[in-house]
């Protein structure tokens, strides 16, 4: 695959995320609890996303070449969006950012890219489940049952297109403008939570305690990306030692490295689960706010 050591890290977080999901998941199964197959449609769409993120999905395109985390203080990965290309192009050449500031913004790039693909994912599928239902002849309760997990999708849709324009034009104005030093949050998937939980029905005392989460969750990306960092410059070191052939030299760096490697892991599937529980906690204020 040709992955870094911190995709690796990140490769390792999300399949272990799966893993518990398809767990649970069979346990509602041998319950009767899922009839209408909606939990194992979403647990397929979330490994596509995962296939395709690091480039499983036997599909050219979508694989990664890159191996270095940080290149110029970016990932030479393609955004494959013009716009997006156009704004990171102007952002990097403006002189309004900072080295780490760059980094930064790099990151909310990626970020919406991700956001970008995961709604393809989600709108191929909902179209292949319109393809089969117009085809069924003989409405029944279970077409009733499928109507009702088209309408939950499209919901899905909705919200995740509304966070793809909020998110653009987000990158936009920071593109054009620099960063604003009196922002709440800095962290891109925050900012995205605590536009979202604005808009939720949410009273002023659960979003004041979401707002105090979402710091705390902040503050654990933070340290997530600290060991993110430190683990690509250990792998380098690792690679510099190996070509000495200082056997006691390489085995403190190999051990160093084991290290930074399982503490990225650990760091990377708790913060991917907590994103998880909040955007779910989000998800259903949003959806009262619908009824």
């Amino acid at each position: 695959l040709h992955l870094s050591a911190v995709k690796l890290a990140e490769l390792h977080s999300d399949l272990k995320i799966q893993e518990k999901d398809e767990l649970s998941w069979k346990k509602l199964k041998a319950e009767g609890l899922d009839e209408d197959g909606e939990k194992e449609a979403k647990l397929r769409r979330n490994l596509n996303v995962i296939m395709t993120k690091y480039g499983m999905n036997g599909k050219k395109d979508s694989q990664l070449v890159d191996t270095n985390y940080i290149k110029d203080g970016t990932e030479s990965d393609p955004l494959d969006d013009p716009r997006l290309e156009k704004l990171w192009s102007k952002a990097k050449t403006s002189g309004k950012f900072s080295d780490e500031e760059l980094d930064k913004l790099w990151r909310e790039f990626k970020h919406h890219k991700e956001k970008i693909r995961e709604y393809n994912i989600l709108l191929e599928t909902v179209s292949r489940t319109e393809d089969i239902h117009k085809n069924v002849i003989n409405p029944s309760e279970e077409n009733l049952v499928k109507e009702e997990i088209l309408h939950n999708k499209h919901r899905e849709l909705k919200e995740k297109l509304r966070s793809i324009n909020q998110g653009f034009e987000r990158l936009r104005k920071v593109s054009h403008q620099g960063y604003d030093t009196t922002s709440e949050f800095e962290e891109p998937r925050v900012i995205d939570l605590w536009d979202m939980a604005k808009s939720a029905n949410f009273t002023e005392k659960e979003l004041e305690s979401f707002r105090e989460e979402l710091k705390h969750f902040e503050a654990k990306i933070e340290k997530h990306h600290h060991y993110q960092k430190q683990l690509e410059i250990s792998h380098q070191k690792l690679k510099h030692v190996e070509e000495t052939g200082d056997k006691d030299h390489l085995n403190r760096n190999k051990e160093k490295y084991a290290m930074l490697q399982e503490k990225t892991k650990e760091l990377g599937y708790k913060v991917k689960k907590h994103l998880q529980d909040l955007s779910s906690r989000i998800s259903q204020g949003l959806q009262h706010n619908e009824l």
